[in-house]
């Protein structure tokens, strides 16, 4: 059974930062583009960031450029993303996403609530 966990989300000020995590049971982590999206109220999801399977090239939403970094640790089965000068147009649920293309598999994640306000 595939299970994406993420956690780190919470209430920050603006220009705050967090970081989530997704950790990864069910599924050879390795073969799988990891993505974080995120869906705020009255909107649809976006992709945030994405990381290739092997790591390496990332791919980030123009909103999120120089402030956000996803990285993906694949012995502990984990991807990150890191969220630096958060502002409150990020406040969010923020799902984990892993996809291979190849086979036509993709899993969420259950989400994680982030708010950025004073």
């Amino acid at each position: 059974q595939v299970q994406l966990v993420e956690s780190g989300g919470g209430l920050v000020q603006p220009g705050g930062s967090l970081r989530l995590s997704c950790a990864a049971s069910g599924l050879t982590f390795s073969r799988f583009a990891m993505s974080w999206y995120r869906q705020a109220p009255g909107k649809e999801r976006e992709l945030v960031a994405a990381v290739p399977s092997a790591g390496g090239s990332t791919n980030y939403a123009d909103s999120v450029k120089g402030r956000f970094t996803i990285s993906r640790d694949n012995v502990k089965n984990t991807v990150y993303l890191q969220m630096n000068n958060l502002k409150p147009e990020d406040t969010a649920v923020y799902y984990c996403n892993a996809e291979r293309r190849l086979y036509n598999l993709q899993y969420w994640g259950q989400g994680t609530q982030v708010t950025v306000s004073s």
